[in-house]
C-alpha cells in the first residue's frame, strides 16, 4: 500500500533538491565549496530565494499528463509529448540535448513511439519517480508507464532501465513511508528488475557500500566520480540510490550530501529530493527551504494542489483531469529565469577558484 503522504512528499522533495542543487549545477563540489562556503545549503539563485530548473518542471508535467490519461500508457504518452511540445515553446533555459533534439522531431511529426534518441541520459530518470507511486502494485502498467515515458526522448536501453530503477525506488519509498526503507528488499527488486550486468553492478556496489557505511561522497569516489556527478543514467542513477538509502532518514542531509557532490547537482537533488520526500513525507522538508522556493507559476501551492489531484487518481483510479496551470506567465517567468541564470554563470567567472 502506498501511504497517502508518498506523492506530495515525492513532488514537493523534488522541487525542494531541485531548487537547492540549481545554484551549483555544473560546478565540481571543490569550486561550489570555494564559491558559496562550507556552511548549510540553502536556495542562493537570487537573494537567498531558489527557483525550479526543468526537473521539476518535467516531474509535474508527468504528473498532469497522468492526470489527463487517467494513467492509460498510451494516452499518457501522447499526453506528455505534447506538454513536452508546449514546454519548448516557453523557451526554457536549460534542456538536455537529446530532449531537446527530441521534441524538435515530435514538433515537425514524428511520433511519441518514434521521436527518441540514442542516448543514456539522465532526462527519463527524473521524470521517472511519479510512475512508481501511480502504479502500485501493478508491475505491467508500470514497465508500461516507464516505457512510455522514456522512449519519448530516450531509447538507449540504459535510459529505460535507469528510470525503471528510479520508479522502483519510488514505489518502495511509498510503501515503507513508516518504517522506512528494506535495504536489502529493495536492492534485490532492483537487481532482478533490470537485465543490464552494469546496472546490476553498479546495484551491488551500493550493498557494498552502505555495508561499510560509506558517505556519498565515499561512494562517488569509488565511481570514480570525484570530479561530480554527471548527467550519465549509469552516473546519476547509482548516486541517487545510494544517497536515498543512506540517508533515508533525513532529507536534508540526503540532499545536502548529494548535492555537495557536485555535477549535475539540479537533478541528483531532485531525484534524491523526492526519493526522500516520499519516503519522510512533506513534513520532513526543512520549512525555510520550502519558503524560499519562490517560484510561479508552479509554485509551492501549485504543486501541492497537483500531488493532492494525483493522490486522489491512484486512491479512486478517477481523474478531475489536469491542474489547471496560468501558461501565459510561463514565457515570462522563463525569461526571468534565464537572466538569473546568465548572472550566475557571470559570477563563476569570477575567482576564488
Amino acid at each position: 500500500m502506498i501511504d497517502r503522504d508518498s506523492i506530495a512528499g515525492f513532488i514537493l522533495g523534488t522541487a525542494v533538491g531541485d531548487s537547492i542543487g540549481l545554484p551549483r549545477e555544473g560546478l565540481s563540489g571543490r569550486r561550489a565549496q570555494r564559491l558559496f562556503g562550507d556552511g548549510p545549503l540553502g536556495q542562493g539563485l537570487i537573494l537567498g530565494r531558489g527557483m525550479i530548473s526543468d526537473d521539476t518542471e518535467h516531474a509535474c508535467m508527468v504528473a498532469q499528463a497522468l492526470l489527463a490519461s487517467g494513467a492509460d500508457p498510451d494516452r499518457f504518452a501522447r499526453s506528455l509529448a505534447w506538454r513536452l511540445r508546449g514546454w519548448l515553446v516557453g523557451l526554457p533555459a536549460g534542456a538536455g540535448l537529446a530532449t531537446l533534439k527530441a521534441i524538435l522531431r515530435l514538433w515537425i511529426g514524428f511520433s511519441w513511439r518514434t521521436s527518441g534518441i540514442d542516448s543514456a541520459g539522465n532526462g527519463p530518470a527524473m521524470r521517472a519517480g511519479l510512475l512508481g507511486l501511480v502504479a502500485g502494485d501493478d508491475d505491467d502498467l508500470l514497465r508500461c508507464l516507464v516505457n512510455r515515458c522514456t522512449r519519448i526522448t530516450h531509447i538507449h536501453p540504459l535510459a529505460e532501465q535507469g528510470a525503471l530503477l528510479i520508479a522502483l525506488a519510488a514505489r518502495h519509498a511509498g510503501r515503507t513511508r513508516s518504517t522506512g526503507p528494506d535495504v536489502t528488499a529493495f536492492l534485490d527488486e532492483a537487481c532482478a528488475a533490470v537485465t543490464d550486468d552494469r546496472l546490476r553492478d553498479a546495484i551491488e556496489l551500493i550493498r557494498a557500500s552502505l555495508r561499510q557505511g560509506q558517505t556519498a561522497d565515499g561512494f562517488a569516489s569509488t565511481m570514480g566520480l570525484s570530479a561530480g556527478v554527471s548527467g550519465y543514467i549509469m552516473h546519476t542513477v547509482p548516486v541517487c540510490l545510494f544517497s536515498w538509502l543512506r540517508y533515508c532518514q533525513s532529507y536534508r542531509e540526503g540532499v545536502e550530501a548529494v548535492v555537495r557532490l557536485g555535477g549535475d547537482t539540479d537533478t541528483t537533488g531532485a531525484i534524491t529530493g523526492g526519493l526522500l520526500g516520499g519516503s519522510l513525507g512533506p513534513t520532513a522538508i526543512p520549512p525555510e527551504w520550502l519558503a524560499h522556493l519562490v517560484d510561479w507559476p508552479r509554485s509551492v501551492r501549485w504543486i501541492s494542489l497537483l500531488a493532492q489531484r494525483l493522490n486522489d487518481l491512484r486512491n479512486t483510479s478517477r481523474s478531475e483531469g489536469p491542474l489547471p496551470l496560468f501558461w501565459p506567465g510561463l514565457l515570462p517567468r522563463n525569461l526571468v529565469f534565464l537572466a538569473v541564470v546568465l548572472a550566475h554563470g557571470v559570477r563563476r567567472l569570477l575567482p576564488p577558484y
